[in-house]
Order: structure tokens, then sequence, then C-alpha cells
């Protein structure tokens, strides 16, 4: 995959209209297989380095059990698909004039047991979250192992979005979400396309 550019398969035309009609969008089959393999042993290679996302600021939060690895430049692999998502900003700069400046990124690791209690990224524009984007990276998945994201859509209907290897969930960082418990480790990056001022 080419680092600077929007990857050739992710239908731009259908992630925009999902948006703006439901404020979610689903792309499968994001990434080669060889990428994908490459970016699961570089997230396997640092488990060892992830830390506990249930606390911040040294305070104890019960909304979340998972654990995290914030994303930066001696990352490669997970590098290339924040680029990825730089270039699908500037699809939603053009269409949306949301002004996306950044994409900030973690790995997640949710271990059997372990979940994220509903919650929104932005909750009544807060900070500078415009869309939020969920990649699965695990290579294979079972219906029957958890870890499902559940969304309210912008029209208030809710959705259950299985995590596929190989998916990304995109969807406004104001929606009413989580991620329910994992019954198998899951794998993912969480970003989020900043800007300023929230787009919607």
């Amino acid at each position: 995959m080419e680092a600077a550019y929007l990857p050739k398969s992710w239908p731009v035309d259908q992630i925009l209209d999902d948006l703006d009609q439901h404020g979610f969008t689903i792309i499968d089959d994001a990434y080669t297989p060889t990428y994908i393999h490459a970016l699961v042993e570089e997230c396997l290679s640092n488990l060892n380095q992830f830390r506990d996302a249930a606390i911040q600021n040294g305070v104890v939060s019960n909304i979340r059990s998972d654990h995290i690895l914030w994303i930066n430049e001696n990352l490669e692999y997970a590098q290339q698909h924040i680029q990825a998502l730089n270039a699908l900003a500037q699809e939603f700069n053009r269409a949306f004039y949301s002004g996306i400046q950044d994409v900030e990124a973690h790995f997640a690791c949710y271990n059997a047991g372990e979940y994220y209690a509903l919650h929104r990224d932005n909750p009544q524009g807060k900070n500078g979250r415009v869309i939020s984007a969920v990649y699965y990276l695990h290579e294979n998945w079972q219906a029957d192992w958890g870890g499902e994201l559940r969304l309210q859509d912008k029209n208030d209907k809710w959705h259950i979005v299985q995590p596929k290897p190989n998916r990304i969930a995109l969807f406004q960082s104001d929606l009413l979400h989580e991620v329910l418990k994992a019954k198998h480790q899951r794998l993912s990056i969480t970003a989020w396309l900043r800007n300023d001022s929230t787009l919607w």
C-alpha cells in the first residue's frame, strides 16, 4: 500500500453518502493481506508496551477495560494506516468543509471479558474529534467472539457492527456507541480525525 495515497479500493462516493445520510459507514477489505499481516505483527510485538486504558490521569474508570498504545512515528505500518485516513480526511474536507487537520490514533487490545461502555468520543462538541475510525486488524474472527461495536446513527437507529478482519468503521465522533464485551482477544486501531471545532 502507498502510504500517502487513498487506497483505490475504498468507495469514496459511498463513504461520503453514508456519512451524510447516516453519520457512519463501513469499509470492508480495506488493505492487502500482506499489509494486514505486517500490521498485526507490529501490534503484537508491542503488546508489552500497552497500558490500561481504564486509568486516566491516575483515576480508575469503570467505563472501559481495554489496553492501548498510542501510535507514534516509530510504528511504521500503523503510520501507513494513519496516512490513508489523512487522505480520506481531505475528501471529507472537500465534501463537508470539515477542516480536518490531524489524525490521532492508538492500538487497542480487548482481552476476553473487556469492553467499553456507552459513550461519545466528542460529547457536546467539547473537543476537536470530528470522525472516529475503528480498524479491526486481527487476521481471524468468529461471530461468537463478541467485541461488536454498538452504534446509534444520526437518525437514532441502533446498529451492531461485527469486528470483521480488515474492516474499518467510521462514524461521527458525537454519536453514542459502545464496544460489547469481548470473548476473545480483539485487536484494533482507534483513530480520530480532528478539527478545532466539530462538523455536525
